[in-house]
C-alpha cells in the first residue's frame, strides 16, 4: 500500500467520530431552542362586557355584546357558550368560559366559568399574565 492510503483510512474514523459529535451537539442545542406558537382560540371575554351582561337582555343583545358564540349547540338552542384558550410557548395555558342560558329569547341564567380576578399585572380587560 502506499503511504497516503494508510494516511486516510488512520484519519477516517476520527471524521466519523467528530461527525458524530457534532451531529449530537447541533440535535441539543436546537431542542431547547425551539419556537412554540402563540395559541389563541375562541371568543376573547373582555371583563368590561361580560359585566354589562344581565338576565333579561335579548339573543341579539347578547350577541352584539360579546359576539357570536364559539359552540353553537344544535340540540339546546337556549344556550350559548362562549369559550376563550390562550396558550403562550410552554406556558400554562389560559382558559374561559361563559355559558348564557335563555328563556323565552331573553337571558334567564349565566355561568362563568375559569374566571380569573384582575389583578395589578393584569389591568381591566387584559389577559392575565400566564403563571410559571
Amino acid at each position: 500500500m502506499t503511504s497516503h492510503v494508510i494516511r486516510f483510512q488512520s484519519i477516517l474514523p476520527w471524521r466519523r467520530i467528530g461527525a458524530a459529535c457534532a451531529c449530537l451537539a447541533l440535535l441539543g442545542a436546537a431542542s431547547g431552542c425551539v419556537y412554540r406558537v402563540t395559541v389563541q382560540q375562541g371568543n376573547y371575554l373582555d371583563k368590561r362586557n361580560t359585566d354589562q351582561l344581565t338576565t333579561g337582555m335579548t339573543k341579539v343583545q347578547v350577541r352584539y355584546l360579546l359576539g357570536t358564540p364559539m359552540m353553537p349547540t344544535i340540540f339546546d338552542s337556549d344556550r350559548w357558550d362562549y369559550l376563550y384558550y390562550l396558550k403562550v410557548g410552554r406556558l400554562k395555558p389560559y382558559q374561559r368560559a361563559l355559558t348564557v342560558y335563555f328563556k323565552d329569547d331573553k337571558v334567564d341564567r349565566i355561568d362563568m366559568h375559569n374566571q380569573d380576578p384582575v389583578t395589578k399585572d393584569a389591568p381591566e380587560g387584559r389577559v392575565p399574565a400566564p403563571v410559571l
